[in-house]
């Protein structure tokens, strides 16, 4: 079985394929969402409060239980049984087969494959496990809805997609392919103006290029921006690269 909660939510299982239309509508594919990434036994309030986060109706009991009667019948067509989503003691927790595929999960362990292999460097590994990171957490975690909770998902998803930005860019000036790594340096500044580490990068990849003075370039538009929005110089790191610059020949 395979869950996709990043981009179009969808569910895969002996052989069919539902979308997050036959899912029970909005609350069902957040309810299916809350269930599989918290994986533990779910108070029903707690529950009711993630899938209306504006003001829970007064009668969300009922509404919550529909919710979940619709959402056991379209998990039944992947052949997950009714007892999937155990009901016990005021709680639902949703159980899925050991061998079952989570993209954030898989972006989750993907990650810390990728750092294990960093720490060991293991370079030629990287690449894969940051790749799959890279590409699972490009997608918007449940796009359109809303909530404390889904922001927090989507904080940590994004935290996992620049810091798998980082790595593939680091590979790639690595690996001698320094137009790839100009490309995703930018892609990680573009978000966090303030990572040096993506100057860092940038300065390395211009100057494999050729291109020295747009490696200074670099260099002078990290040290601008920190001091003109936090009155900081380039870290130690960062002014060792420059100075790199200004000795090679």
């Amino acid at each position: 079985m395979r869950l996709y909660l990043s981009g179009r939510t969808a569910i895969e299982g002996e052989g069919a394929l539902l979308d997050q239309r036959a899912l029970g509508g909005r609350q069902g594919r957040l309810a299916l969402a809350y269930l599989t990434l918290e994986r533990r036994p779910v108070p029903r309030e707690e529950l009711a409060a993630v899938l209306w986060p504006g003001e829970i109706p007064e009668s969300w009991d009922a509404a919550l239980s529909a919710v979940v009667s619709k959402l056991r019948t379209a998990l039944r067509k992947v052949g997950l049984a009714a007892s999937g989503i155990r009901s016990e003691l005021g709680c639902y927790e949703l159980v899925l087969p050991i061998s079952t595929w989570v993209d954030v999960n898989e972006a989750i362990d993907s990650l810390h494959a990728a750092e294990a292999a960093d720490r060991s460097g293991s370079w030629r590994d990287i690449w894969g496990t940051a790749g799959v990171a890279y590409q699972i957490t490009q997608r918007v975690f449940l796009p359109g809805e809303e909530g404390p909770w889904v922001e927090r998902q989507r904080r940590l998803l994004g935290s996992i997609h620049l810091r798998a930005t980082e790595f593939m860019a680091q590979v790639s000036l690595r690996n001698g392919e320094p137009a790839i790594a100009i490309a995703l340096a930018e892609e990680l500044l573009a978000v966090e103006p303030f990572r040096e580490t993506g100057y860092q990068i940038l300065m390395r990849a211009h100057m494999q290029l050729g291109n020295r003075a747009e490696a200074l370039q670099a260099y002078e538009r990290c040290k601008r921006l920190l001091a003109e929005e936090l009155g900081a110089d380039p870290s130690p790191e960062t002014q060792s690269v420059h100075l790199e610059l200004l000795t090679t020949r």
